[in-house]
């Protein structure tokens, strides 16, 4: 009788070896593929049994959650969702995440391991902690300035701090209701289908995600690259263009819409946007540096974040002279993010330094704790501090005297640059109006904001001009909002 005892209690205890043993197999030499299959429901029902963490702009929330009483709990609300819909993107039952809601999906869904209580808690239990928050570096009284500009019309705004690249708006139009993709169901496949076929494509992240001719905008970059060649000594000395301006290598003659180019200095080229002289200067850099001065700039950098994805601008790097001489006006190929735009103006703004633009400013546990600070750092090194001031300088002048007087704020040093980009076959499209801008206030130091716009249904002539007369007013509002928090000590 012992004997078999002992063999039941042997076989018993190989039964609970085995069961042991198929635990760890499961645990944890299959967990991942498990926790992957798409039949499993355990890791959405986790994911969505608890709030997610906040996205917080001036310390005030942006995003809620709400409720539903359903097997996935806790659905995405947006109390403002249009306006902050290209910064906070949506997080959806149905369809995942998009922008900061992505990028910062670990922490604010809870799964991130800084916000677990003891080191590898979160492997040991296979559980979420509640979601940390995410504080944003925008200022809502310029994003609602940016919003209203644009007023539902096709374009967008980026707004920075030139000294810090704090992104201080960030704005797409037109937008939508991130909170309608929110939950589960028909209603939101309806949503989904409406907004991802619209002709206006409102989920497109245009600030950051489009690019576009730059237009007349990009002068500058040309206009540094002459300076830091030695191509153009003296701003106001004749650069020896002719008006009308045969490109090279072809019969093509490129005209002006201003006039008075002919031998016109750099100064008034900038002012008035004189095409040829800007051409004639890009084909006298010569191909090499065109194309290092652009990437200074940060053109052709197709890694950054802030924390989201940003689209690749572009300067092509293999040219002939005609089209060097059009992609130094900013056409023929050259294409940038309004982003980039923005970081033109910010490195004039900040003496030729680009510091590395940021969304977030830190995250913290839900009871305000930081886990993160986002620290300055240098992008890039776009001219030296002499060619930033002489930029600064006819930057200035065409606000006070050209193109670009609809930017002027009295009592503020506001420095500008207007652009109309043709586009469309055979340039049939409507022109895309651009203008970049930086300003500061009469008692500061530094300037407190450099902005740029796009209006892709501008209500244009084919002018430079008119960069001036439809992205100029929004330029703007949103830098006199900026000087205004400045003001505050905001």
């Amino acid at each position: 009788m012992i004997r078999y005892i002992r063999r039941a209690a042997g076989l018993s205890l190989l039964l609970l070896v085995a069961l042991l043993v198929n635990a760890v197999r499961v645990m944890l030499v299959e967990a991942d593929e498990l926790d992957a299959d798409p039949a499993n429901r355990r890791i959405a029902i986790s994911r969505w049994e608890r709030p997610r963490g906040e996205i917080l702009v001036d310390g005030r929330p942006v995003t809620g959650s709400r409720d539903s009483g359903q097997q996935l709990r806790w659905e995405r609300t947006y109390p403002q969702g249009p306006l902050y819909a290209p910064v906070t993107g949506y997080a959806s039952q149905t369809y995942g995440t998009s922008l900061l809601e992505n990028a910062e999906d670990e922490l604010l869904s809870g799964a991130d391991p800084m916000l677990a209580p003891l080191p590898l808690w979160n492997d040991v239990t296979r559980g979420r902690n509640p979601g940390g928050d995410v504080v944003t570096t925008i200022r809502a009284r310029m994003q609602e300035a940016a919003f209203r500009g644009l007023a539902g019309r096709r374009g967008a705004v980026v707004a920075i701090q030139p000294w810090s690249g704090r992104i201080l708006a960030l704005v797409s139009s037109p937008s939508y209701d991130p909170g309608v993709l929110s939950g589960t169901g028909r209603e939101v496949k309806r949503s989904w289908q409406h907004l991802t076929t619209s002709p206006d494509q409102p989920m497109l992240a245009r600030a950051i995600r489009q690019t576009y001719p730059p237009g007349s905008t990009f002068k500058i970059v040309t206009a540094a690259a002459a300076l830091d060649a030695g191509v153009v000594t003296d701003v106001d000395a004749p650069t020896d263009t002719p008006d009308p301006f045969v490109l090279p290598g072809t019969r093509r003659v490129l005209p002006n819409e201003a006039k008075g180019c002919a031998d016109a200095s750099l100064a008034d080229a900038v002012r008035w946007s004189c095409n040829t002289v800007m051409a004639g200067l890009g084909v006298k850099v010569g191909l090499e540096k065109m194309v290092e001065a652009a990437g200074n700039f940060g053109f052709n950098d197709p890694g950054l974040r802030v924390p989201s994805w940003v689209a690749r601008s572009n300067f092509d790097t293999d040219m002939s002279p005609d089209q060097l001489a059009l992609s130094s006006i900013g056409q023929f190929n050259t294409a940038a993010t309004p982003l980039q735009m923005a970081l033109v103006a910010a490195a004039v703004a900040n003496n030729g330094e680009i510091p590395r633009p940021h969304l977030i400013e830190r995250t913290t546990t839900a009871g305000g704790t930081t886990l993160t600070t986002t620290v300055r750092r240098t992008y890039r090194r776009a001219m030296t501090p002499s060619t930033a001031t002489r930029l600064q300088d006819l930057m200035v002048r065409a606000v006070q005297e050209g193109t670009g007087t609809n930017a002027a704020i009295p009592g503020a040093r506001v420095g500008g640059k207007t652009g109309t980009a043709q586009h469309g076959l055979g340039n049939t499209g409507t022109p895309y109006a651009w203008f970049i801008a930086w300003a500061q206030a009469k008692d500061f130091a530094q300037p407190a904001v450099a902005v740029a716009v796009v209006v892709e249904d501008a209500e244009a002539n084919r002018t430079d001009i008119s960069g001036g007369g439809d992205a100029a007013p929004i330029a703007r509002a949103v830098m006199e909002e900026g000087l205004r928090g400045e003001a505050e000590g905001r």
